[in-house]
């Protein structure tokens, strides 16, 4: 089998691994509110502890990706993250799982800037855009964390022997794979972070990561409590399922989409899907509108964070590890604030009146996604003129 193609089938199976275990905690969320005895408001707050670690990851994540291969913070962070899987499980206390879920989130960082670094530099090397694949296998693994959940739900199987399952075999895995990823992929300049002067090209593509992500990170950790106490269904992972489904769904088709309609149409397409698939499962809040709705919330959703890294990594002032770092801070942030945002507006209001926050996220799309290409045309216009 040739080099490359190693590379990118273990690259794959880590971010196969990194959407398993992630919905494997996810769509556990009602199992932890109801075992801590959680209001809303309250698992917002527990929520909001993984953006903040988040940020303090930033300046490390960077630093790892600039100063060594990815492939050594890629398997280091996401053998952290395996193992605090496991104490979420164990967590009896609201202070146990907070400080849990800080370590959790600031494990995952770090591995999230080394894979999609790697996914970016692979796909350089290949003549056709793969990264979409790449995440679209995320929320494959997504799809088999929430089925592996509901059937180990419906068997009575508690938290903490499913989460110890899940992260033993991740750690398994990874020491059997790291072997096979990149070598020598560290980037001989743009590593250095300025922080004077935000750079526009950055600032616009990290604006759409971050409105992308607000809806995708509130859909994962609220869409199974939507679909139990608002559309009154007892298999209330069904509502999560059929979100991560046309994700992966619209994910595996979205670099031919890209090909087609060009990435500003995508873009406003992405923007469309969400706004009407949030409208309907609010006006209409009975199983399959609601199943309809989040399906078309998950397909918009999908395109948009591979499709922003791919062109973070075009970036001409930073490296692709740096670009991506600091887009995904923007996506990591957006992602873990929007459940915190959705538990303060449902205990304000209620849950399905809070559910509008993610659909004026995605037509946010629209005007942002326009600055920025307007800009990259102005820039490259100006280009050809020196």
């Amino acid at each position: 089998m040739q080099q490359l193609t190693k590379q990118r089938l273990a690259l794959s199976l880590f971010f196969l691994l990194s959407g398993f275990t992630f919905s494997s905690w996810a769509s556990r969320i009602p199992t932890i509110k109801s075992a801590l005895g959680l209001n809303e408001a309250e698992l917002g707050s527990v929520l909001l502890t993984m953006p903040i670690s988040s940020l303090v990851g930033l300046p490390l994540s960077g630093w790892l990706v600039s100063k060594l291969d990815t492939r050594i913070p890629l398997t280091i962070g996401f053998t952290l993250s395996a193992i605090c899987l496991a104490f979420i499980g164990l967590a009896n206390t609201t202070m146990g799982l907070v400080f849990t879920l800080f370590l959790y989130s600031l494990s995952v960082r770090i591995f999230n800037i080394a894979v999609n670094t790697q996914a970016i530099t692979l796909q350089k090397q290949y003549d056709k855009k793969i990264n979409g694949s790449f995440h679209g296998l995320w929320s494959t693994g997504g799809i088999m964390g929430v089925g592996f959940t509901t059937l180990l739900i419906s068997f009575g199987v508690p938290i903490v022997p499913h989460l110890l399952m899940v992260s033993a075999a991740a750690i398994f895995i990874t020491l059997l794979s790291f072997r096979f990823l990149l070598r020598n992929d560290k980037s001989p300049s743009g590593n250095k972070l300025s922080l004077n002067k935000p750079d526009p090209y950055i600032l616009y593509l990290g604006l759409m990561v971050f409105f992308a992500a607000i809806c995708e990170g509130g859909m994962f950790d609220w869409s199974g409590i939507y679909f139990q106490q608002v559309v009154k269904e007892d298999v209330f992972t069904l509502g999560y399922l059929i979100f991560m489904a046309f994700m992966a769904l619209s994910r595996f088709v979205s670099d031919r989409i890209i090909n087609k309609l060009g990435m500003p149409a995508t873009y406003t397409m992405s923007a469309i899907l969400i706004f009407s698939g949030i409208l309907l499962s609010i006006l209409f809040p009975s199983f399959w509108p609601a199943l309809v709705g989040f399906s078309l919330v998950g397909f918009g959703t999908a395109a948009v964070i591979p499709m922003t890294y791919t062109l973070a990594g075009a970036s001409k002032t930073y490296s692709p590890g740096i670009a991506i770092s600091l887009i995904a801070t923007f996506g990591i942030v957006g992602m873990l604030l929007g459940p915190p945002l959705i538990g303060y507006l449902a205990h304000a209001f209620n849950l399905k009146v809070s559910f509008v926050a993610f659909a004026i996220a995605g037509i946010m799309l629209i005007p942002i996604s326009q600055m920025f290409f307007r800009l990259q045309h102005k820039t490259a216009g100006e280009l050809q003129e020196a």
